[in-house]
């Protein structure tokens, strides 16, 4: 059988991103590898955060540099959530970035960013959650 499904966070500071995914989702450390690698348990999926110094390239020859400022990258991680109020109130208190909380049919949703600029959402879902942007099949 496969590994499941792991997702791998950059953190410039190993025990401040341990901090923040311990307080702000309420994930609780597994593993350690060394000084630059702790597993999250929790969720889903296992997060693995690993400690990666500001300015170094993800790749060996590569030319992008981690940069821990807010950005924008094509992979965020998005946290369904019973209460929205509840869990930007969590994300506030452990230091996170928040971008806006617009309203949907389907729900709410806050975009966030962790310490390091990492995005993430949080969904806080209502009727049939994603469902309710279906269109109805013709003749319904």
């Amino acid at each position: 059988m496969p590994e499941p499904l792991r997702v791998c966070v950059d953190v410039s500071d190993l025990e401040k991103g341990l901090a923040f995914y311990r307080d702000a989702f309420g994930l609780t450390p597994g593993r350690r590898l060394g000084r630059h690698w702790v597993e999250m348990l929790g969720a889903p999926v296992s997060i693995d955060l690993l400690a990666e110094a500001p300015g170094t390239s993800a790749i060996p020859g590569g030319k992008a540099a981690r940069d821990y400022q807010r950005h924008w990258t094509p992979v965020h991680l998005d946290w369904p959530v019973a209460d929205l109020d509840a869990a930007v109130r969590r994300a506030v208190a452990a230091e996170r970035r928040w971008t806006r909380d617009p309203g949907k049919k389907w729900g709410r949703l806050a975009v966030l960013a962790d310490p390091f600029g990492n995005g993430f959402c949080f969904l806080e879902l209502r009727g049939r959650g994603y469902d309710e942007m279906l269109t109805p099949p013709p003749g319904r």
